[in-house]
């Protein structure tokens, strides 16, 4: 599940939170295995809006794996990465070592740029597959407390 704050496509989270941001009439949620913040990098730090969207969430992060997708003007948003890898920890998630970083100031990427892109993609799936799977069964088997 791939959602960023202003979209307000919250529909994925459980019922109490779903409800202090969704209409009612919202589909219950489907089972989420990964979730990918959409972070950009605003003055090398996380947006407030973004960071609200995860406090409110708590309960969602707890062994759930977290891909991160980031955006920003030379930085490809790393520095807000790696601030909310440090929030994620905090939340009990695991987070993935490799990000999709898009570099605003390439005016479009590039052919080179554009293939490290899905490269990076493809890889960051990867992982988020491999962890979703393995703690949906560790759930499954023992559910987490944190």
């Amino acid at each position: 599940m791939v959602a960023e704050p202003s979209t307000g496509d919250l529909t994925h989270f459980r019922s109490s939170t779903r409800r202090a941001f969704a209409p009612a009439q919202a589909p219950p949620p489907t089972s989420t295995q990964a979730l990918a913040p959409v972070g950009w990098d605003r003055s090398r730090k996380v947006p407030g809006s973004l960071k609200q969207a995860i406090d409110h969430a708590y309960d969602e992060w707890q062994a759930e794996p977290v891909g991160f997708v980031s955006y920003g003007c030379g930085s490809i948003g790393l520095h807000a990465v790696d601030q909310l890898r440090t929030v994620f920890v905090a939340l009990h998630a695991v987070t993935m070592p490799d990000v999709v970083g898009v570099d605003l100031l390439d005016g479009g990427p590039p052919p080179p740029a554009a293939d490290r892109c899905e490269r990076a993609a493809d890889v960051l799936l990867g992982q988020l597959r491999w962890w979703g799977l393995a703690l949906r069964d560790g759930r499954a088997a023992r559910p987490y407390v944190s």
